[in-house]
């Protein structure tokens, strides 16, 4: 069941969590809240003075942790303040021009907490009044749609295995034009402690990897896992290794022994389903410029 959130900042910096494509972030004080927090739960977006009220609503995206500064007060002082961060996707906010004119007050809310959880029927109040809200007054911030499409997990059953596989670059390749058309920063061999990771998907410039891919084409599975977890570890990175049908059994294998702290947050992607993902992306995207959309 998906629980209910207080998101309380300063316009100043509810307007660089928008231009920074719907990232906030929390203090490690805040450490049990953000362990808490799940894909899925309900955001209030609270904007301190001189606004004193709601502004929109959105539901969490994906965790990750920050180690690189992001937001002004982070980048003048050189340290990163708000460490802790999430996505989170859009479902209703007001224009910034209508904020302090149509943001939403309750009795029942205590924004000096910075960030708390609401009772199931304060939340529903509140989300109930945006429904009433003039079209007109909705801006609808979107995300990409998530990367989980893009395969089943490694639990699920393997299928037949492909009968001519792709190279590592042409995979590489592949996994860095679809993470672009879902509107991230995409980069091959990124460059970390231990060594490099075959791919990465970063929000903005200054953030972390969001999404990481380990490539194996008759590689060794086992330091492409070492890798994976270690990104994990260190940013909360969502992480795929991409591989045949044939290693599926040594990934699940190495999953549920050495590597069984990262087994139910790693995903199994099949070597043919990246370039079908490619193509049908593509073939998307073309399909919408010929509606000039």
């Amino acid at each position: 069941m998906s629980s209910y959130w207080l998101v309380v900042g300063s316009p100043h910096n509810w307007k660089t969590a928008f231009e920074h494509k719907n990232i906030w972030g929390l203090k490690q004080t805040q450490r049990h809240l953000w362990d808490r927090l799940s894909e899925g739960d309900v955001l209030l977006f609270y904007v301190t003075s001189p606004v004193g009220g709601v502004i929109g609503h959105g539901t969490v995206r994906t965790k990750f942790r920050q180690d690189q500064p992001l937001w002004p007060q982070e980048i003048k002082e050189k340290k990163v303040i708000w460490p802790l961060r999430f996505e989170f996707n859009v479902g209703h906010c007001l224009p910034s021009d209508k904020w302090q004119i149509s943001r939403m007050t309750f009795k029942e809310l205590f924004p000096r907490g910075g960030f708390q959880e609401l009772s199931h029927n304060t939340a529903q109040q509140l989300l109930s009044e945006f429904a009433s809200f003039p079209k007109e007054y909705s801006v609808m911030i979107s995300t990409p749609a998530p990367v989980e499409e893009i395969a089943p997990s490694y639990t699920l059953e393997p299928q037949e295995a492909e009968q001519v596989l792709p190279s590592h670059e042409e995979l590489k390749q592949k996994l860095v034009e679809i993470g672009k058309l879902q509107g991230y920063l995409a980069d091959e061999e990124y460059v970390f402690d231990i060594g490099k990771l075959d791919v990465v998907w970063r929000r903005v410039e200054r953030s972390v990897p969001t999404y990481v891919f380990e490539v194996q084409v008759g590689g060794d599975v086992y330091h492409a896992l070492a890798k994976l977890k270690h990104a994990f570890d260190l940013w909360n990175s969502n992480i795929f290794v991409v591989a045949s049908q044939a290693d599926y059994s040594k990934v699940r294998n190495l999953l549920s022994g050495t590597f069984h702290e990262i087994g139910d947050r790693t995903k199994f992607i099949e070597l043919g389903k990246v370039e079908e993902l490619h193509r049908r992306k593509r073939a998307y995207l073309d399909f919408e410029k010929g509606l000039g959309i």
